[in-house]
């Protein structure tokens, strides 16, 4: 089996299902790409990988388009003579593509829709395509991924891998947070994607109030490290800003409120059920469409509507068994 992780939310998606091919009997190998916290999460979670072509192409179209290509041919190169049966993604298109020229049948999943560009390629070159059951057909067919193709899994993404989740107090420690005060952790916005193509202010009144507020302290949690530099550069004495990963699940879950400008943290604070307002700035896929309408996940419109209060610990994680989502993944296509 072939894994490619190429962003820092796909570590703790494969994890468990690496765990579980592996206890099948099955070999893994796992290719990654040098970006955000990728292979700091990696190493961090004991998962051996290659890393495999140039990093991230920066925010611009032209950038993105020959880091894939540069990339596109050092998978292939690579993958070429290890006589895989199945190539598995959570949104690298790159892999599908690769899989496709090596004739490796590749099951590709995502959860956010409107990234059109690498879900386009990646749709039309699996042979597999897993996705939430929130989002509607029609948008997936704009994608060319056709019905026969798709298969769907209930939930979010998020609650798989954090069955059986033990959140560790020691990341507190680690960071020197006051447990007085009250525990804000902030998701920078996605900078560098094509779907998230301008800026957003909310996230910088965000970014003022937290850390200029008594009995604050949030742990902003940068993808890049131009990110990290600017958000330093403004000295809040109430930001945190860790240089390099962390155990950001259990962070989000002891936090008494997370604020997310991407997706993905804002779904794990709504399965631990840490209350979490999002300020992503494009428009909002299915999934979080459903959560917004059944009240899981909050809409900021300005910074002064943020509860800024300690709120009680100890509730249980929203679970799902991972293996439903491995089985999926490997299913043969219709």
């Amino acid at each position: 089996v072939w894994i490619d992780v190429t962003n820092s939310p796909h570590v703790p998606f494969f994890r468990p299902l690496i765990a579980l091919l592996r206890e099948r009997g099955h070999d893994v190998e796992v290719t990654a790409r040098a970006f955000a916290q990728t292979l700091e999460l990696l190493e961090d979670a004991g998962i051996e990988h290659a890393v495999v072509g140039p990093p991230h192409g920066g925010a611009t179209r032209v950038g993105k388009t020959r880091a894939m290509a540069s990339r596109l041919r050092a998978l292939r190169t690579w993958g070429r003579d290890r006589r895989f049966d199945v190539a598995l993604s959570h949104a690298s298109h790159e892999l599908q593509l690769a899989a496709r020229s090596l004739g490796i049948p590749s099951a590709y999943a995502f959860d956010y829709e409107f990234a059109r560009a690498q879900h386009t390629l990646g749709c039309r070159a699996a042979t597999r395509i897993v996705v939430p059951d929130a989002i509607p057909h029609e948008r997936l067919d704009r994608l060319g991924a056709r019905a026969r193709k798709v298969l769907r899994y209930p939930g979010l993404k998020e609650e798989y891998y954090l069955h059986g989740f033990q959140p560790d107090d020691r990341v507190l420690d680690e960071l020197g947070l006051d447990r007085e005060h009250v525990l804000a952790v902030v998701r920078t916005p996605p900078e560098v994607s094509l779907y998230h193509r301008h800026g957003n202010p909310l996230f910088d009144d965000v970014l003022e109030r937290l850390g200029s507020e008594d009995g604050v302290q949030a742990v902003v949690l940068p993808r890049t490290t131009e990110q990290r530099e600017a958000i330093a550069a403004r000295r809040l004495p109430g930001l945190v800003i860790p240089e390099r990963a962390v155990d950001a699940l259990s962070l989000a879950a002891h936090a008494d409120l997370v604020v997310s400008a991407g997706g993905t943290m804002n779904r794990e604070a709504v399965a631990l059920g840490t209350p979490v307002w999002t300020v992503f700035a494009e428009r909002l896929g299915a999934v979080d469409e459903r959560l917004v309408a059944d009240g899981r996940l909050r809409l900021l419109a300005t910074a002064d509507d943020l509860t800024l209060e300690k709120r009680p610990t100890g509730a249980a994680p929203t679970t799902r068994d991972p293996v439903l989502m491995l089985d999926l993944m490997l299913s043969a296509p219709a």
